[in-house]
């Protein structure tokens, strides 16, 4: 399979590595467990959360993700998520951007729809920026986790923010589905965000 990255952006790349999974090397598996059933008429996100870092947080991540599931309305049926550190963030925004810093969340569609649309992705979490960010911001790490994976579930619905205004935009949906998750808006927790539906 030939990999075509987008040109270097910080967050997201276009096609899917070579392998299924691009996880941690020694990253756990044992993290898997069954999603709880969608409500009636939705169909379930089957979530697999690996975490090399940050292991104590995916019990959260995997109550909290497949309600933020269901706000977005996403084709998207199977999410991986992995949670890495610095030095293996590097290493894959390096091999799929060309760039070698870290950065904080790479996401990576690997099947879509007729409508081109991911119904298949992994999502890799920077649990090292998460910390340094969550401390920076006064916020409990959980919480930025979970913004950078919803951060990565709009990027697989085709959602991007490279113009300022796209920047804002996404910024203020994320903000607008934590609060609605009960969580409250993290990334810029000073605006008040309206609860309705996304």
């Amino acid at each position: 399979m030939i990999i075509t990255p987008r040109p270097p952006h910080r967050r997201a790349v276009r096609k899917a590595p070579e392998e299924r999974k691009v996880l941690a090397p020694g990253a756990s598996p044992g993290l898997t467990r069954p999603t709880p059933k969608a409500p009636e008429g939705r169909k379930k996100l089957d979530l697999t959360i690996t975490a090399a870092n940050g292991r104590e947080h995916a019990p959260f991540l995997r109550k909290m993700l497949p309600r933020a599931h269901s706000l977005l309305r996403s084709p998207l049926r199977e999410l991986s998520l992995a949670l890495v550190g610095d030095a293996r963030m590097s290493q894959l925004h390096g091999r799929f951007m060309d760039d070698p810093s870290t950065t904080d969340v790479l996401t990576f569609p690997l099947e879509q729809n007729s409508q081109a649309q991911a119904t298949s992705g992994e999502i890799v979490i920077n649990f090292s920026q998460a910390i340094r960010q969550a401390r920076r911001r006064g916020i409990a790490v959980q919480n930025e986790l979970l913004l950078y994976a919803l951060h990565g579930m709009l990027h697989l619905m085709g959602l991007d923010d490279r113009t300022d205004a796209d920047y804002r935009r996404m910024h203020r949906r994320e903000d607008r589905i934590l609060t609605q998750l009960g969580v409250g808006a993290v990334f810029n927790p000073t605006r008040k965000t309206s609860s309705k539906t996304s």
